[in-house]
């Protein structure tokens, strides 16, 4: 395990494209030898890891592996499971996360690189469907952020009227507050207590789940923005498969860590990749050395203004409603 301690170490100290390389054809040589279901799946292709020498050469899994499979590297003890939220009768996603304090890690460290210190901030958390669950990564990133934070945090189930009090006394007082909510909860929040929440983030973290009408993210966007006198709405980009995530600070293009970075897959070639064409979303998240690093993801997207920006442009057609993201134009 001392390759993984060390590896965990090295991630937050990449800042160079040539070491987040560097990096990751490490993780793709552990993990070729030492995660079960990567190591068959590359097998299955007819892939030589030892023929991988650049980041474009490396096969993706599919994400629909998490949910069939123990995706697990030898010697990985299993801490916690996240699950995905699903839809009723769906098989869930499953991520065994051996060791929760990394998890912690990662989200914290990047989330205060965007957003400032947690110790300054209000954490406010909408997320009902999420809430009624023991195993969402969401609910375990935001009680841990809310955990660090000085200020008063908390979630919020049903009560939107203690919501809306809260929020409207933090912009009296014109302090820093950050409300993270599930798409359709906050789109309810924002019929019933229109109000000017203009010093306050909002931060939708997608999910309708059946329970409003699909709309793209802009027509989501647009409708709080008008309820909450808002410039901008913030996004959340992650899933139960990885354990980091991207921001979008309102332009509706998200910002990943230095470990984690998108390209794009042609869509009638999964083999295909590059960097700067549209197209099926696969990640790299070096967080996931444990479980696998190289997901092929069934969102579509495009590139954004440099290697760790990018676009979600949508969902591939038959696969199932993701609680991570809305359809957007």
């Amino acid at each position: 395990m001392e390759f993984i301690d060390q590896f965990k170490k090295k991630i937050f100290s990449i800042k160079t494209d040539s070491e987040f390389e560097k990096a990751t054809l490490e993780a793709f040589n552990y993990q070729a030898i030492n995660n079960p279901i990567y190591s068959q799946y590359i097998s299955y292709l007819g892939v030589s890891p030892n023929k991988i020498h650049k980041i474009t050469d490396i096969p993706f899994m599919p994400i629909e592996f998490f949910k069939t499979q123990k995706v697990l590297c030898n010697n990985s003890r299993v801490e916690r499971t996240f699950q995905s939220s699903g839809t009723t009768g769906s098989i869930r996603s499953k991520h065994y996360v051996s060791d929760l304090n990394h998890y912690k890690n990662i989200t914290s460290t990047f989330f205060q690189e965007v957003y400032g210190s947690l110790k300054d901030v209000h954490i406010l958390a909408l997320l009902p469907s999420y809430l009624e669950r023991k195993d969402a990564s969401l609910v375990c990133m935001v009680s841990d952020f809310m955990e660090q934070s000085a200020n008063q945090s908390d979630f919020y189930l049903n009560d939107l009227e203690r919501l809306a009090h809260k929020l409207r006394e933090i912009q009296k007082n014109g302090e820093k507050a950050i409300l993270l909510g599930v798409t359709f909860a906050l789109l309810d929040f924002a019929e019933k207590f229109p109000s000017d929440f203009s010093k306050i983030i909002i931060m939708e973290t997608g999910g309708m789940k059946g329970k409003r009408k699909e709309l793209t993210r802009s027509e989501v966007h647009q409708q709080l923005k008008n309820a909450f006198n808002s410039d901008n709405i913030h996004s959340e980009y992650g899933m139960t498969e990885l354990l980091s995530q991207g921001y979008s600070l309102g332009d509706e293009q998200f910002v990943t860590p230095p470990w984690m970075r998108v390209y794009f897959r042609e869509i009638n070639d999964p083999f295909s990749l590059s960097n700067s064409i549209r197209g099926g979303i696969n990640i790299i998240d070096l967080g996931n050395i444990e479980s696998c690093c190289f997901i092929e993801t069934k969102d579509i997207g495009a590139p954004g203004k440099d290697s760790n920006h990018f676009y979600v442009l949508g969902r591939f057609d038959n696969t199932d409603i993701r609680g991570c993201n809305l359809m957007v134009q």
